[in-house]
């Protein structure tokens, strides 16, 4: 079949085609689900814990709910019952065979080097043959020759490339890799393009707000039953994608690597334990199939101790399935998390550990939990907690703390719908949990065996790895090897394959969506790469008219993402940005009498972009609701990781002064810890450095050393203990690690260059030493006065309160390349203080100045107008127009930029957009993070009126226009191009606009004066070291420790002086207490961490920041103690009971005796040793309850 007659027929049954199982017809992009029915798995009696390998009994338990939420419709159409329906529905024509003996795989049917498996038959016979609708794709399968003759295994490595009689490559091929056939392929009018995802992983979605405002609104929906909120364990290890052995398996951003070899042997031996050695390969046999047919796409955390070092050596090597994907021919749908262990206990894939919490009263608890355990949780402890707050729990069926340890990385909490709870606890009765047939049988040699066993190089031990895995569910390594023929040509593909993917039409909508994607991308300069690979799997099928690719998209930096979703907002048809973006790519040459035809069919094709074709109404961005997610990490993951693995190369080539500075600026000088935590990190500093001198230790197997430490430090203390959480279970893995030629692929290394600090965090005493330079520089705009502040800088009286000479360079006065200049001037006197008087407003430019500190043993200080900043940029049209307006006032600037440019309006757009992409947070929070202090300048006033409507259309107006001329004409000068005369009589508006408000721009600015003493103020607290980062997030640090009722200390002393007046015992007692100087807080301990368990201080949680009344029934006191005797009321009709066997109020105690010995008063009273006075009748006095 032609090229163009395969097209047509795919399109043909993308609009028309019946599924040959239904009655129905449907329409290809109208997506579906698999269900799986549980009548086909077979139960086993045995208890699943007296099988080895498997994890305790799931269960599940709904709590009963104390309020009953009202029902609401406005995310249930988001989240609706017809999906999950159709997904349970369809998923139940499907009978996965039982685990019996089969007859072996058919020799014909798999084998090494075959490619055509696209129209083979079923692979083995099952009970009930289940087919999905077919898709309107183009997928080229159908020209592969199948009766091809199967290359040598040993030769060719199963790559299934043709060769001619005589050995060499066919003459095709041969164009292909050479580049010629690519570089001969022209795009006409007959040129189209198809692109179908291949395997992908959940969209990454940044929060706009903060953690707490997340963390509201997730609360708020839950309590107004719209929504549930679900969360699952982060098992701390790699994404792994697997699309079948057709599909390919999937790193993050690579593929055809170790990470990837790995991952698929994994996967196959966790078949065999699930079914057992002999079933296994039938079984991996038809999930394959499975796979392909239905073009799905599963991902996993892989989690193994042979590909390097988070934050715990697991003690065994596993993968748990965290999304089960359908990518059909449109947008990819993923499954919701009860389809996904339906589809996994079909299969017998291991499962995460998730509870569902559909009540005010268990999401606030949830969170509660989270925060009393933060700063020391362990697997043990947060599972205990969760289990006791949550309304439904369904335990992994991987153990956590038996797979992987003690060390937990962290929660994933996310909004889900609001039947979630319903749909599981169908889901749970019909799928129950499956037998591990294997669990007790030899599996074959381990993952830790082979790699132990091949040491040569990462080729051997990927061919090892494959090897074992079998041909059942690995048949060929085309993505591994497949440059391994003749003279071992490259895989990567031509540049221009990207370029002529865009040039070309599309072949159906999904096609037309990647392109728009990609174009925003490198329209838009975002920070990622698009690769191209020859597709081996389809080189079979390669003529000069129709050629095969592999598109990786890379996201190199997660502003990308943060970007990208704010384009969404604007343009919901947009698709997401997926994180693990991988797509197959078809050039084909249309007959060119039907290009007519193709283009009308092509423009008929449905959109693909809305939230039907997605997993659910959650796709769709209009409810910004449906996207809430939230990771929470623990201290004791992040000390191993963050702070220990990732500060190694600070440690090692810049000494333990620096080592401080780093661990100091990631945030633990925040945290109530950080002495103690300060103390063991400077302890393994000197450790390390002492053993390994300055051949630093490799991140890769840090946990060598780092654990033998930590098990040692914990001893010492039960203090140590709760910080450090767990150690001791080391596992040697020196001997079996895998060898990464490429690097770190889940990115969780930080770069070199992103973890050297490149100016020390000011925030300890000393941060900032005599013996180095500081750089002060400005990421501003024309206008910001940044060349005035240097002057009076200068001026300053004793300069920034040290002897180290001030000097200044001014921008528009140097000639050739400004920040060379400075890197030598900084070479010169490198203990100098240089004011840097240009503007700073990229981060290439931001990156020059962490070299130049780097090189120069220098810190660097930013200088950053205040400004509220606007949702994209960090500076408001309020401060836009105040630049302008100054520059307008210049005369005879040194850079030509004053009252005589012609364009100075568009000047400073440019530069305004120059930051365009970030909010004002985001930007302040880079700066930090870069450079570890900001120094704001004081320039507009806080009770100002609003900008005036007609300036503001103006400077809306110049934006617009600046969009235009920029999309056509690039950087090219205002004064030229197609707008040019547009510009002209906007300049003139301009000035018109922002003279004619002169009093009010004027009136608006902080006084010049004022601004100079503030920015002076805090360049010397940076210079003597008393200075703390501003911070760009509300939030509290700090673990939970009890939950308590604060109390008004004025009430207590009031009441407590109406008793003496009262009663004479009471005032002789209280005669010389001195209360009125002593007593500074006042509260009714409920529930504490230690005596009463973190769920039992959590379930305070739905009371948080309410008035709870206290009614003070008695005055208790001893000649060492004084307390009042509490009684906590209702809070919306709900008593608020203390877990205290004695509420009280502690007033007084005696020098030397801790408070929590006042609840020994009854026990006093009862021996004659205390006195109490009853208060009657009883005085409430109303307080706030609160955590602490």
């Amino acid at each position: 079949m032609s090229v163009s007659q395969r097209t047509l027929c795919g399109f043909a049954h993308t609009l028309c085609s019946p599924s040959p199982y239904s009655s129905t017809s449907f329409f290809s992009f109208r997506l579906f689900s698999v269900a799986l029915s549980h009548s086909s798995v077979s139960h086993s009696t045995m208890p699943r814990n007296q099988r080895r390998g498997g994890s305790n009994s799931p269960r599940w338990v709904e709590k009963p709910k104390c309020n009953s939420p009202s029902a609401s419709s406005s995310l249930s159409d988001a989240f609706s019952n017809a999906t999950t329906e159709a997904v349970t529905g369809r998923l139940n024509t499907l009978r996965v065979a039982e685990s019996k003996p089969q007859s072996p795989v058919s020799a014909s049917s798999i084998q090494f080097g075959s490619l055509g498996l696209t129209n083979h038959g079923p692979v083995h016979e099952q009970k009930a043959q289940w087919k999905p609708k077919a898709y309107g794709t183009v997928t080229g399968g159908t020209t592969v020759e199948t009766n091809i003759a199967p290359v040598d295994q040993t030769t060719a490595l199963g790559n299934g490339i043709r060769l001619e009689s005589n050995g060499k490559l066919n003459p095709v091929l041969s164009k292909l890799f050479s580049g010629k056939l690519l570089e001969n392929f022209i795009v006409d009018n007959s040129t189209y393009s198809l692109a179908q995802v291949r395997a992908t992983f959940y969209p990454k979605f940044e929060n706009e707000k903060t953690d707490q405002e997340v963390r509201t609104r997730m609360i708020d929906v839950v309590s107004k039953g719209l929504a549930t909120l679900e969360v699952s364990l982060k098992h701390s290890g790699s994404l792994f994608m697997y699309a079948g052995h057709e599909g390919g398996a999937y790193a993050k951003n690579s593929f055809g690597n170790i990470y990837t070899a790995v991952g698929v042997f994994v996967l196959g031996r966790t078949f065999r334990e699930a079914w057992g050695p002999e079933a296994s390969s039938k079984k991996q046999a038809e999930f394959n199939e499975f796979l392909e047919r239905n073009r799905m796409c599963i991902s996993m955390e892989l989690v193994t101790a042979v590909l390097g070092d988070h934050g715990q050596r697991p003690h065994e090597d596993y993968v748990v399935v965290t999304a089960v994907t359908e990518l059909g021919c449109g947008k990819p749908k993923f499954y919701s998390t009860p389809d996904v262990i339906a589809f996994c206990r079909k299969w017998r894939l291991p499962t995460n550990h998730v509870w569902l919490f559909s009540t005010r009263k268990s999401v606030t608890s949830f969170f509660a939990a989270y925060d009393a355990l933060c700063e020391e949780g362990t697997a043990t402890s947060v599972c205990k907690a969760l289990d006791e707050v949550a309304d439904i729990s369904i335990p992994g069926s991987k153990d956590h703390i038996k797979v992987q340890g003690e060390i937990l990385e962290g929660l994933v909490a996310r909004v889900v719908s609001h039947d979630s709870s319903e749909h599981m606890k169908q889901v749970l009765r019909d799928y129950p949990p499956p037998p591990l047939e294997g669990a007790d049988q030899h599996l074959g040699s381990s993952l830790r065996d082979i790699c132990a066993a091949n040491r040569t190089d990462e080729k051997e031990q990927i061919k090892a790895l494959l090897e074992n895995v079998g041909t059942s569910f690995c048949p060929n390594y085309v993505d591994w090897f497949g440059n391994g023929v003749a003279d071992s040509r490259s895989r990567n593909a031509d540049r221009s394959v990207l370029s002529k993917f865009l040039q070309a039409r599309p072949a159906d909508s999904s096609t037309a969506k990647v392109q728009e994607m990609v174009r925003l991308m490198r329209e838009k300069r975002y920070p990622a790469a698009f690769k191209c690979y020859h597709n081996f799997h389809k080189i079979n099928s390669v003529t000069s008219d129709d050629l095969h690719f592999k598109m990786v998209i890379h996201v190199h930096s997660d502003s990308a993402f943060r970007r990208y979703q704010k384009e969404m907002r604007y343009n919901p048809g947009l698709w997401p940005l997926y994180r693990g973006f991988f797509v197959d790519l078809n050039l084909y040459k249309a007959n060119k009498g039907r290009s007519a035809e193709f283009s009308t069919e092509t423009n008929a094709l449905p959109e693909t972009g809305s939230g039907t074709n997605g997993a659910s109404g959650k796709d769709d961005l209009a409810d910004e609701d449906a996207n809430l997610m939230i990771k929470l990490k623990f201290l004791t993951y992040k000390i191993r990781t963050f702070l220990i693995r990732n500060g190694l190369p600070i440690l090692f080539k810049q000494g333990e002064a620096a080592y401080r500075t780093y661990y100091l600026r990631n945030g633990i000088h925040q945290l109530p810890k950080q002495r103690a935590l300060s103390k063991m990190l400077d302890e393994w500093a000197v450790f390390i450095r002492r053993k390994y001198g300055y051949k630093q230790l490799p991140s890769s197997t840090y946990l060598s050393e780092a654990e033998p430490f930590l098990e040692q430090y914990a001893k010492r203390s039960a203090q140590n203990q709760a910080l450090v959480g767990a150690a001791g279970s080391l596992v040697r893995a020196e001997d079996f690690m895998a060898i990464v030629d490429g690097g770190d692929e889940e990115g969780d290394l930080q770069p070199q260059r992103d973890v050297i600090p490149s100016s020390p965090t000011p925030t300890v005493k000393e941060a900032i030493r005599k013996d180095e330079g500081l750089i002060v520089f400005f990421p501003g705009i024309p206008g910001c006065a940044k060349s005035a502040l240097c002057k009076e800088i200068l001026n300053a009286p004793g300069g920034l309160g040290d002897d180290r000479p001030v000097r200044s360079l001014m921008g528009d006065l140097i000639k050739g390349k400004y920040w060379g200049k400075v890197a030598e001037e900084r070479r010169k006197k490198p203990f100098s203080i240089l004011l840097a008087d240009k503007n700073a407003p990229n981060e290439e430019v931001w990156s020059q100045i962490e070299d130049m500190c780097r090189s120069t043993k220098a810190s660097a200080v930013p200088v950053v107008p205040d400004s509220e900043g606007t949702e994209s940029n960090p500076f408001s049209l309020d401060a836009l127009a105040v630049f302008i307006f100054r520059v307008l006032q210049r005369v005879n600037h040194p850079g030509n930029l004053d009252k005589n440019s012609p364009n100075a309006g568009y000047v400073l757009l440019m530069f305004y957009h120059l930051y365009d992409g970030k909010s004002r947070r985001e930007f302040e929070a880079e700066l930090i993070e870069r450079f570890g202090s900001l120094v704001k300048i004081p320039l507009l006033e806080p009770n100002r009126s609003p900008l005036p409507e007609c300036v503001r259309s103006t400077l809306e107006e110049g934006i617009d226009l600046y969009k235009l001329h920029t999309r056509r004409h690039g950087r090219m000068e205002s004064t030229k191009g197609t707008y040019a005369q547009e510009w002209t009589k906007w300049e003139q508006q301009l000035r018109d606009t922002l003279f004619g408000n002169s009093e009010y721009l004027n009136s608006i600015q902080v006084p010049f004066e004022v601004a100079v003493e503030k920015v002076l103020e805090q360049l010397r607290a940076i210079a003597k070291g008393e200075y703390t980062a501003p911070s760009t997030e509300k939030r509290r640090f700090g673990a939970i420790v009890f939950a308590a009722v604060s109390l008004p200390v004025s009430d207590i002393l009031s009441l407590l002086e109406d008793l003496g007046q009262k009663d004479p015992r009471v005032e002789g007692f209280l005669k010389d207490k001195n209360l009125n100087n002593s007593l500074t807080k006042a509260h009714v301990t409920l529930a504490h961490k230690r005596s009463h368990g973190v769920a039992a201080v959590a379930s305070y949680g739905p009371h948080l920041h309410r008035n709870v009344p206290i009614h003070m029934c008695a005055l208790l006191f001893s000649d060492k103690l004084a307390a009042l005797e509490a009684s906590p009321g209702e809070v919306d009709g709900e008593k608020i009971n203390s877990k205290n066997e004695w509420p009280h109020v502690t007033l007084w105690t005696a020098e030397g005796i801790p408070a929590k010995e006042a609840n020994t008063l009854p026990h006093l009273l009862a021996e004659g040793k205390a006195t109490r006075v009853e208060i009657n009748p009883p005085i409430e006095i109303t307080g706030v309850l609160e955590f602490f």
